[in-house]
């Protein structure tokens, strides 16, 4: 089963250093026990562009469709064979990235 974990953030430093190097090593640990399938770093909210296309004519807004203290700055998305497990490796995760997760399994 693959899982969606969320890397959330509250504000537009990007990772440090050495947190960059830990998330190295974590996506080198994912990819040598099997669990990796995509992992990326996001933009912040202030280079989001937002289109909503619902009523015939697409809008396009700059900037986050809403206003929020927290905002998604990565994300991995991970196989593994239950919930346990993915668990597990979002904490790793997390412990790496100097940042709390949200994990999600994917439908």
């Amino acid at each position: 089963m693959q899982y969606l974990v969320s890397v959330l953030h509250d504000s537009g430093d990007l990772a440090t250093s050495d947190e960059q190097a830990a998330i190295e090593v974590f996506n080198e640990r994912l990819q040598a026990e099997g669990h990796w399938v995509f992992a990326g770093g996001l933009g912040t909210p202030d280079t989001a562009t937002v289109i909503d296309n619902r009523g015939g004519a697409a809008v396009v807004t700059d900037g986050p469709f809403v206003e929020t203290k927290e905002f998604l700055i990565g994300f991995w998305v991970m196989e593994a064979p239950d919930l346990d497990v993915a668990l597990k490796l979002a904490s790793a995760g997390s412990r790496a990235c100097n940042r709390r997760v949200e994990v999600r399994p994917f439908l």
